[in-house]
């Protein structure tokens, strides 16, 4: 067994609480015990779990594993923390809000001989499996990808980075990219902002991503992908899965502490999130290249 420890008790952190209490049946998941929780605020038991200090999550040998599921500014200090006391560590995306960080990070975690895994459960939702599936074959001429959500929260960094989801949705379809030009609007005052980036594949055709963000926005991915035989312009009909989201991610995260997953595999992940990560970080680079630009002038 793998006793755990969830850091941040938000959504994310609750769910993951609920899930390891009642694991996929015959599952690897079943292998995992939430030995506890931690928060900088003073809590209640959560689902019957108690409340840690980091200190004795980091000195108990019983706990192996540490759930990150803080806001994105804190997650690199806790990954950190945590493989340097050589516990497994899931965290949410991204774990980091450089593309360096997040190799230093992997780097510590081969050195410790231990798991790093961030979450995308994105990759896990039926309708981006079923569109996947929809577009095999189809060579890619131009396409879109347009985000619209309510106003960002503080502590989640810049849109290319707490909106990578949207990114990783395009690499994982449509292979490795290069970015040509970014741009942001942003209104502070009014909690809007827009960001919006010019992608290119290695097929030279181009991509737009768009991350809107502001008060009375729904929160939905508007798609326009145009191919050499048809044009998809929304998210195929799908029905809800019965295993949830989180529950899919923490069964392959316990495949990995298991050993069950393959090298190749497990190779591939990390160049698609490092690369999305690269990408994110030239993102921030050209929008606020432009920004500045702006205010000069």
């Amino acid at each position: 067994m793998f006793g755990s420890v969830v850091v941040g008790i938000g959504t994310a952190g609750f769910v993951r609480i609920r899930d390891m209490l009642a694991p996929l049946p015959s599952s690897a998941a079943e292998k995992l015990s939430v030995k506890g929780f931690i928060s900088r605020r003073n809590l209640e038991e959560q689902q019957g779990v108690k409340q840690i200090t980091i200190e004795d999550a980091l000195r108990r040998d019983d706990i192996k594993v540490a759930f990150v599921c803080t806001e994105n500014a804190a997650h690199e200090e806790n990954i950190r923390t945590f493989l340097e006391a050589g516990k497994h560590v899931c965290v949410e995306y991204p774990m980091a809000m450089t593309h360096k960080t997040a190799v230093d990070l992997w780097d510590l975690a081969q050195e410790k001989g231990v798991v790093l895994h961030e979450e995308h459960i994105e990759l896990l939702t039926a309708d981006f499996k079923q569109l996947k599936k929809d577009i095999a074959g189809k060579k890619l001429e131009e396409g879109s990808l347009h985000f619209t959500g309510g106003p960002k929260k503080p502590g989640f960094g810049f849109p290319a980075f707490s909106g990578i989801a949207r990114l990783t949705w395009l690499v994982d379809l449509f292979g490795e990219l290069s970015v040509t030009a970014a741009s942001m609007e942003e209104d502070q005052e009014n909690k809007y902002m827009k960001m919006t980036t010019q992608l290119m594949t290695k097929e030279q055709k181009p991509l737009t991503w768009i991350e809107e963000q502001g008060p009375g926005l729904p929160r939905a991915k508007n798609i326009n992908f145009r191919f050499d035989s048809c044009t998809m312009t929304q998210l195929p009909p799908v029905a809800r899965e019965p295993v949830g989201l989180f529950m899919q991610d923490l069964v392959l995260f316990s495949q990995k502490l298991l050993g069950q997953v393959p090298r190749d595999q497990l190779h591939a992940e990390r160049r698609r999130v490092l690369h999305c990560l690269e990408l994110a970080d030239r993102i921030q680079q050209l929008s606020q290249q432009g920004q500045g630009s702006a205010q000069d002038a």
